[in-house]
């Protein structure tokens, strides 16, 4: 059955149907040809095209000129709203108009992105586009491109893994490791050595707060060392207020180090490679209006 359908319709030159909706609306070939910017004959072969197709006269004459037959009576209105729908999928989308644009974005970050990238963002995401909304969701690396794909994120706020090799993605800045603990606090009164900071007692950030090896951690395998990593938590913020109140330290991201008065940055004998945040989205919304203008304004917000 579908198959006939498919086949009904792969028969029908769809300008015919804009030349039926200016016919039912004229009820005169001459007038609907002016409108179409065609000869009255080439309307009239048309208005032949369509009788066959449909299997009925359409419009037939009168005294007064054409009259519309009862099938071309429940033809107008389902084709006028056909060909509106066609016109918004064929036309150039409009361009996107945040101050008006009731629009739900959704983007995967941790609370790392939330607070480096996020938070930046706000104050302008809510005074331009001021009847947008905005979800945050924590999504495993490993799930990025499959949401993305699905349409259940927009946009993922990451580093870039072999994951993600079929998104688009843009850098928007690198950031390094360095050893925080809180103000005064007493063993780091001076230069800190290897032995001292393997001997420190460290907190680290792991996301399902059950991780106790990191990237500094292989740095210091490499150098036959092993630093004393007493407690792994889920979340930066947590480890912030963790540093402020505690002797613990930790090795953490210096953007989210320099947001707290009360923590204190220490220079270490060890480098620990530094990394790279990027915002990864997929091909789907890759051209879509109002996706390129978040994209700017998260630019924006982190430059």
């Amino acid at each position: 059955m579908i198959g006939i359908v498919l086949d009904n319709i792969s028969r029908l030159d769809l300008n015919l149907l804009v030349t039926l909706d200016v016919l039912l609306d004229e009820l005169n070939v001459t007038k609907a040809a002016k409108r179409l910017n065609l000869s009255q004959p080439s309307v009239s072969v048309q208005l032949a095209k369509l009788r066959d197709y449909f299997n009925d006269p359409l419009l037939v004459s009168n005294s007064r000129g054409m009259t519309p037959t009862l099938k071309a009576e429940q033809l107008r209105q389902p084709m006028k709203e056909a060909i509106a729908h066609l016109h918004e999928v064929v036309l150039p989308t409009a361009e996107f108009d945040p101050e008006r644009a009731k629009q739900r974005w959704r983007i995967a970050a941790y609370d790392y992105g939330e607070a480096t990238v996020m938070l930046p963002l706000l104050p302008a995401l809510r005074a331009q586009a001021p009847l947008s909304e905005l979800s945050i969701v924590q999504l495993p690396p490993t799930q990025i491109y499959e949401k993305a794909e699905r349409g259940e994120i927009d946009l993922a706020i990451n580093v870039v893994s072999n994951s993600h090799l079929n998104l688009h993605h843009r850098t928007l800045f690198s950031d390094q490791y360095v050893l925080a603990a809180r103000k005064g606090h007493r063993l780091l009164n001076g230069p800190v050595s290897l032995d001292i900071f393997c001997q420190l007692e460290h907190v680290m950030v792991s996301p399902d707060g059950d991780g106790f090896w990191g990237e500094t951690d292989e740095v210091l395998k490499a150098l036959g060392l092993k630093r004393n990593v007493v407690l792994s938590v889920p979340h930066f913020l947590f480890l912030k207020a963790i540093l402020e109140t505690t002797d613990l330290v930790a090795m953490l991201p210096s953007r989210i180090a320099m947001m707290s008065d009360l923590i204190q940055i220490v220079s270490v004998p060890i480098q620990v490679p530094d990394f790279t945040i990027s915002m990864l989205w997929h091909e789907r919304v890759h051209r879509d209006p109002a996706h390129q203008w978040l994209r700017k304004q998260i630019l924006l917000a982190v430059t």
